[in-house]
C-alpha cells in the first residue's frame, strides 16, 4: 500500500507504525543495495559489484563498463568462486552476509566447514587528507573452520585502460616489504581529453603484496586458467609487451595459501592502487595528486600503506562505529543504510590535486550527467557531508572556483555554474559559457556560493577565506538584492526539469543567501552592510510568503496556483540561524508532503513522478519530529533495497516504479548529511572529533 493512501485513509499514527515495521524489517535483513562499492578513490578508480552477490556478476567501474576481479577459493582441492561471475563452470560460494560501513565492505562466504570472509577497506578518515588522498584499497581474506584452503585473486588489466581494445604494458616491482604488480597503458595519454563515461588510460594499478603472505604472484594471460586445471599459478610471467587487455595482456594474480585450518581464524591481506603523474588540469597547469605534492613516489606511498595498515584498520572500524550509531540515533535505520551508502560515493566523486603551493584542491565531476568539473550546483548539495566532517574540504572545492571567478575572464555579475569538463578545468563549458548569459543559472549559483561561504565560515569561525574573495561575494549578493525575490525566466539546479520563471524554491535561495552574506559581513565587522543585508532579506521573506501561499501550501511558481514542489532550500534558514520565514511555513509544507507520498519516495513537484534524493533529505529534515521523518524516510528504504536499478546510487528516479531517472554515483548525495548537519549536538561531536591535517 502506497504511504499517501497510508497517510491519507488512516492519518499518520499508522503511517509511523508502517515506518516503523519497515525499519525493522530492514535492520533484521541482509543488505540488498542497489550497487556495492568495492574500491571508491575518484572517478576514476572506482570498482562497484552491481549484483545481489558477488558472484553473480563481474565487478565493474561505476559506469557499468566491465572492469574484473575475479576470486577463486580451492578447498580440500575442491574450486570455488567468491568474486567474479567467471569461470562459469566454477561453482559460486554460498555468500551468506554482506555488510557494508562508511569505510568497508565485508562479505561472508560459507561451504563445506570453512567460513571466509572477504574484507574491502578504504580508509577514507576525512580529517586525515594524507590518508584520505592515498589511492590505495586493502583487500583482506579470512578463513575459519576446517579444512586445506588456497586463495587466488586475479585482476583483468583493463581496469588501467578506458577501452577493452587498447594495448596495455605490465611488470613488477619492489617496495619496501611488498612485492608490486603494475598494469597500465602503452601510450600514457596524460589528461588527454575530457568526458563523462571515460576511463583512466595513464597512470599504473598496482597488486601489492606483502612479503609476510607467503604468497606466489603472476603476470600472466593464464592465471585463472593454470589455477583451475593445476592448482597453482603460471611458473613464469608473460613478457612485458604491449597487448590488448582483453584477449591476451597478462593478468595481474596473487595465490595465497592458507594452509589448513584448525579452527583458529587465518588472514592475510593485499593492497589494490592505482597512481598517475597528474591528477587534473586547473587553468592550463597541471595538478598532482595530493599525496603526491611533496614529491613522495609510489614505492615509498605503497610502502607507508603497508606499514600504517594495522592502525588504519583499528582507526577505521572505531569510525565506523561510532558514525553508525550516531547515523541511527539521528534518522532512524533507514536512514543509517542510505548516509553509509552514500559515504565513499560522495568522496569517490571527487578528484584529489594539489595547487602548485601544495594547497588541497577537490574537483567534483558530474557522472553520468554532463561530465562537469566543480560543478556550482553539484557542490552546494554535497556540501553537508564536507561541513559536518571537515570544512577544509569544502574549501578546497570553493577555491578553485573562487580562484577562477575572480579572473577577467569571469565577466559576468553572478557566479560561474562549472569550471570545464572532468578532468579538465580549464572554464565554464556549460550553457552560454564565457561568451553569453543563454542557459546561465545566475540565481542559483550566486546564492550556492553565498549560502555555502557563510555556512563554511560559521562551522570554523574563521572569516578570512571569504575575506579573500568578499568582491566576488558583494557582486552577487547585489545581483541577487535586484533579481532574486522573482526570479525571471531561467534554469535552477533541477535543469532537467527545464526553465521556470517565477520560481518559489529558488526564491528562498536568493533570500537566504542575502542573509548568509549579512551574516559574512557582520563576520567581517562590516556592521553597516549586516543590517542593510539582514533588512532586505527580512523584507523579501514577508514578501514571499504572499506570493507563495496557495491555500494549504506553498506553491511551485508564484504564478501558477494549484502547483506545489519541494521547498528544500528552506533547510538552511534552520541551519544557519537566520529565522527568515516563521514556523508554519514548515508546518504547513510537511502537512501537504505527507499526503503526496508515493511508493518510493516524495515527487520534487507536482508536474512529474521522478524525484531528487538528496532534496527528499533535505526536505525531510524540515520535519518538526522524528515521526515525520520517519514517514518521508520510509519509502527511500524501501526504495533502496527494492529499487530496480542496480547502480551506484542514483540522485534521480520515479517515485513510483523506483527506476532510475538519470545520473549515478554522484557526490550530491552527501546531502543526505544534512540531517546530521541539522542536529546542533551532533555537528559539534563531530567538528570537534580529531583536527583536520593542513
Amino acid at each position: 500500500m502506497r504511504l499517501e493512501t497510508i497517510s491519507t485513509f488512516f492519518g499518520l499514527r499508522r503511517a509511523i507504525a508502517v515506518a516503523s515495521l519497515f525499519a525493522a524489517s530492514l535492520a533484521a535483513a541482509q543488505q540488498r543495495l542497489p550497487a556495492v562499492p568495492l574500491i571508491t578513490h575518484d572517478p576514476y578508480f572506482s570498482v562497484w559489484s552491481m549484483a545481489d552477490h558477488l558472484t553473480d556478476e563481474d565487478t565493474k567501474h561505476w559506469t557499468g563498463a566491465r572492469q574484473p576481479i575475479a576470486g577463486l577459493a580451492r578447498i580440500d582441492g575442491q574450486l570455488f568462486r567468491f568474486m567474479g561471475a567467471q569461470p562459469r563452470d566454477v561453482p559460486a560460494m554460498q555468500q551468506t552476509n554482506l555488510e557494508v560501513t562508511p569505510t568497508r565492505t565485508i562479505y561472508t562466504f560459507q561451504q563445506a566447514q570453512v567460513t571466509l570472509t572477504v574484507t574491502f577497506f578504504t580508509p577514507a578518515l576525512p580529517k586525515d587528507l594524507d590518508v584520505l588522498s592515498r589511492p590505495v584499497t586493502y583487500v583482506s581474506f579470512t578463513a575459519m573452520g576446517a579444512g586445506d584452503v588456497t586463495l587466488l585473486l586475479d585482476v583483468d588489466p583493463v581496469i588501467a585502460v578506458n577501452t577493452p581494445d587498447e594495448p596495455v604494458t605490465w611488470g613488477r616491482t619492489r617496495a619496501h616489504g611488498l612485492t608490486v604488480l603494475n598494469a597500465g597503458s602503452r601510450d600514457q595519454r596524460v589528461l588527454n581529453r575530457p568526458g563523462d563515461d571515460l576511463r583512466i588510460d595513464w597512470g599504473y594499478f598496482h597488486l601489492a603484496v606483502p612479503d609476510g603472505e607467503n604468497a606466489e604472484t603472476a603476470l600472466s594471460s593464464d592465471c585463472v586458467r593454470d589455477f583451475v586445471a593445476n592448482g597453482a599459478l603460471p611458473e613464469a610471467d608473460d613478457l612485458d609487451m604491449p597487448r590488448m587487455p582483453r584477449a591476451h595482456a597478462a593478468h595481474l594474480a596473487v595465490e595465497l595459501p592458507l594452509g589448513r585450518l584448525s579452527g583458529a581464524p587465518v588472514t592475510r591481506h593485499l593492497l589494490l592502487a592505482y597512481t598517475e603523474d597528474y591528477a587534473i588540469e586547473y587553468l592550463g597547469r597541471k595538478l598532482r595528486p595530493y599525496w603526491q605534492r611533496n614529491g613522495e613516489s609510489v614505492q615509498q606511498m605503497l610502502a607507508d600503506a603497508e606499514a600504517q595498515y594495522a592502525s588504519l584498520e583499528q582507526r577505521g572500524q572505531q569510525f565506523d562505529h561510532e558514525l553508525t550509531a550516531d547515523l541511527k540515533q539521528a534518522g532512524g535505520e533507514a536512514y543509517a543504510q542510505l548516509a553509509i551508502l552514500a559515504y565513499r560515493q560522495t568522496l569517490a566523486a571527487h578528484g584529489f590535486a594539489a595547487d602548485v603551493d601544495g594547497t588541497p584542491m577537490l574537483f567534483p565531476k558530474e557522472n553520468f550527467s554532463n561530465g562537469c568539473i566543480s560543478t556550482v550546483d553539484v557542490l552546494y548539495p554535497s556540501a553537508p557531508f564536507f561541513l559536518f566532517f571537515n570544512p577544509a574540504l569544502l574549501q578546497a572545492q570553493l577555491k578553485p572556483v573562487l580562484e577562477y571567478a575572480a579572473l577577467p575572464r569571469w565577466k559576468w555579475p553572478f557566479a560561474p555554474h562549472d569550471l570545464g569538463t572532468y578532468p579538465l578545468a580549464d572554464g565554464q563549458v556549460y550553457g552560454g559559457g564565457e561568451t553569453s548569459e543563454d542557459d546561465q543559472m545566475p540565481v542559483e549559483e550566486s546564492g550556492n556560493l553565498l549560502i555555502l561561504a557563510d555556512a563554511m565560515g560559521r562551522e570554523t569561525n574563521n572569516w578570512d577565506f571569504v575575506r579573500q574573495y568578499w568582491p566576488q561575494f558583494t557582486l552577487w549578493a547585489q545581483y541577487l538584492r535586484d533579481k532574486g525575490l522573482d526570479p525571471a525566466n531561467q534554469l535552477s539546479t533541477d535543469d532537467f526539469a527545464g526553465h521556470l520563471a517565477h520560481n518559489a524554491n529558488l526564491s528562498i535561495k536568493a533570500i537566504e543567501g542575502l542573509a548568509a552574506y549579512a551574516q559574512m559581513a557582520q563576520g567581517l565587522g562590516k556592521a553597516d552592510v549586516a543590517q542593510e543585508y539582514s533588512r532586505l532579506a527580512a523584507e523579501m521573506a514577508g514578501k514571499w510568503q504572499t506570493m507563495a501561499e496557495d491555500g494549504d501550501h506553498y506553491k511551485l511558481a508564484f504564478d501558477k496556483p494549484g502547483t506545489w514542489s519541494q521547498k528544500y532550500n528552506l533547510v538552511w534558514d534552520q541551519i544557519l540561524g537566520l529565522h527568515l520565514f516563521p514556523a508554519k511555513v514548515r508546518e504547513t509544507e510537511m502537512a501537504f508532503y505527507l499526503h503526496h507520498l508515493n511508493e518510493f519516495g516524495l515527487p520534487l513537484d507536482n508536474r512529474k513522478d521522478y524525484t531528487k534524493l538528496d532534496w527528499e533529505i533535505w526536505t525531510a529534515t524540515l520535519a518538526e519530529n522524528p515521526d515525520q521523518f520517519a514517514v518521508l524516510m520510509a519509502p527511500i528504504g524501501r526504495w533502496i533495497n527494492e529499487g530496480p536499478s542496480r547502480v551506484p546510487l542514483t540522485d534521480w528516479y520515479d517515485t513510483k516504479t523506483g527506476k532510475q531517472t538519470g545520473f549515478q554515483a554522484r557526490s550530491v548525495v552527501g546531502g543526505v548529511y544534512i540531517k546530521m548537519l541539522a542536529d546542533p549536538a551532533l555537528a559539534e561531536k563531530w567538528r570537534e572529533r580529531g583536527t583536520a591535517t593542513p
